[in-house]
């Protein structure tokens, strides 16, 4: 069994927010041992980074509380999951965790300049029951027990130029950081028009998406399978809201973070720690 890890220091990362466009800033602190992953909102609201705070799933993971809320969460929870940090504190201002370049890249980058340390605690283990979900649009999603480690099945089908695409991941953090954290977000250049309106997508730009027009994308991809990639990143983030780590096998297919969320509250009321 490991031992939980903190980070060595504070990180602190500022930036346009891609759905609301404001200036954000969020700090991410060392936190004791058995403290998770916690959000303090505006120096007023504190709450734990699980399912039960999840207030909106529509483009991105928002989580809130007594009339806070922060949004898009879910490429900062994926690096700070996927690396292995157990315990932190993230103090956000601007309603929404930066975008930084669509990725999870370079918080990966500022956390390993920071360092990552244990603390000599061991991770209690949680076994899960078996979950299945589907939704009316054809997406669906199964967990099961593994005997280690997070593996991860996905497949995704979008209109063209995208088109379906499929992916196996087995989560090791220096598997992340080199085929999963560079992956950014991405979307369809005739459907920005209708998110604005919305008052979504207010600070995207070609600088922190991968952008579709009809004959392909807007700039060069990183992984000729980016959009799988960073669907994986997403999950592994919406994931880290079970608020302990996982052994398990995860199949998705059409997911998103409503399932997903849906996926991970049926899970912790199922869970249980094992002695």
């Amino acid at each position: 069994m490991s031992e939980q890890q903190t980070l060595a220091a504070p990180v602190t990362v500022r930036g346009v927010g891609l759905h609301t466009g404001n200036d954000c800033v969020a700090v991410i602190s060392p936190a004791d041992v058995d403290t998770g992953l916690r959000f303090v909102l505006n120096k007023r609201v504190a709450f734990q980074a699980t399912s039960e705070h999840v207030i909106d799933t529509s483009r991105a993971t928002v989580l809130g509380a007594r009339n806070e809320s922060v949004s898009t969460v879910e490429h900062l929870l994926s690096a700070l999951f996927s690396l292995g940090i157990d315990n932190a504190e993230i103090a956000v201002e601007g309603g929404e965790i930066p975008v930084l370049d669509g990725s999870a890249l370079l918080f990966v980058e500022a956390i390993d300049e920071v360092g990552i340390v244990g603390q000599g605690s061991p991770r209690r283990r949680v076994l899960v029951a078996p979950v299945k979900l589907h939704n009316p649009r054809g997406g669906a999603i199964l967990v099961e027990p593994h005997e280690a480690g997070l593996h991860i099945e996905i497949e995704v089908a979008f209109r063209p130029p995208i088109g379906t695409q499929a992916l196996r991941f087995v989560l090791d953090p220096q598997a992340y950081r080199r085929e999963i954290a560079p992956a950014r977000t991405f979307g369809y250049l005739d459907e920005v028009e209708a998110l604005r309106a919305r008052g979504l997508a207010l600070g995207g730009s070609l600088e922190n998406a991968v952008v579709f027009g009809p004959d392909g994308p807007l700039v060069p991809l990183r992984f000729p399978d980016e959009p799988v990639r960073h669907k994986v990143l997403d999950l592994l983030g919406d994931f880290a809201l079970l608020g302990f780590r996982l052994d398990a096998f995860v199949r998705a297919e059409r997911s998103g973070h409503a399932l997903h969320a849906q996926a991970v509250k049926t899970l912790r009321e199922g869970a249980w720690v094992s002695l």
